[in-house]
């Protein structure tokens, strides 16, 4: 007899040592008890033999539409979760298939930087998506350089800095289509001894807090966060439940955070166990 778990989709590169991208995705939505599936848009090397830079190459477009018919064909998807894209091509294409149905959730993780594309190359994808997704996003989760950059503000150094800059992605957002949600990561990054992320859903600011641990980036952590989001969703929680969850499972996976021969650990999805 088959079975009908709840479903959650991710559109999202593969990063190649396990910790971050469509990998930390998917260990994300299985911990949470959610049936994951697929399309890869990229796939990111990081080099050891060059202070583990990245080596970037995407998928063919056609390649990531042939994915998506595949994936939505197959499964009777709702709630989708986009990560790493890369180049406009992939934008575009992605942007398409994104509007060709309807979504009761869309979760952007709005990765604006690769560090294997040239400064033009970046400038142009930040535009198109900006341009192109953004709009289509039910939540969209900017670590603080983004939300920074989203937002066009010269810096972000309190919660009031990370809340107006909320509020000015969230002006960017299709509203028109419904209700629309900020989540604005402080991290490591923003003085003061927690991490500190605020939620604006258009109306009121919802500040979540918990201490640091440590000082330093954990890779997959950004992925993880808005990995968990969606697979809350997809199983029915409403938006501010689903953040403080993914608030939770990133705060135990940093706890037991799994060390290599990189120069950074990562978030081990594993370590978070529901209350």
């Amino acid at each position: 007899m088959s079975t009908t778990p709840s479903l959650a989709y991710v559109i999202a590169g593969s990063e190649a040592t396990g910790g971050a991208g469509i990998q930390a995705d998917l260990k994300t939505f299985q911990q949470l008890g959610v049936y994951g599936v697929g399309t890869l848009t990229c796939i990111v090397s990081f080099d050891p033999k060059n202070g583990w830079r990245h080596r970037f190459v995407p998928v063919d477009p056609q390649v990531i539409a042939d994915q998506f018919e595949a994936a939505t064909a197959a499964h009777d998807l709702d709630t989708v979760k986009i990560g790493m894209l890369g180049t406009p091509a992939t934008i575009d294409v992605v942007s398409r298939s994104l509007a060709s149905r309807p979504w009761r959730h869309v979760v952007l993780d709005p990765v604006l930087i690769c560090k294997g594309q040239e400064p033009g190359a970046a400038l142009d994808t930040d535009t198109a998506l900006r341009e192109q997704v953004l709009p289509q996003a039910t939540v969209v989760t900017p670590n603080l350089f983004e939300a920074k950059t989203l937002a066009g503000m010269d810096a972000i150094e309190s919660v009031d800095d990370l809340a107006e800059a909320a509020r000015r992605i969230h002006a960017q957002l299709d509203t028109s289509a419904g209700p629309r949600y900020v989540v604005a990561k402080g991290g490591v990054e923003l003085p003061g001894p927690d991490a500190v992320d605020v939620l604006f859903d258009g109306a009121e600011v919802t500040v979540l807090s918990a201490p640091k641990v440590g000082e330093e980036r954990v890779s997959g952590a950004g992925c993880t966060f808005a990995a968990a989001i969606t697979a809350e969703l997809a199983k029915g929680a409403d938006v501010a439940d689903a953040v403080r969850t993914a608030k939770d499972v990133v705060t135990a996976g940093i706890r037991a955070r799994v060390g290599a021969a990189t120069p950074f650990d990562t978030v081990w999805q594993g370590a978070y166990t529901a209350a």
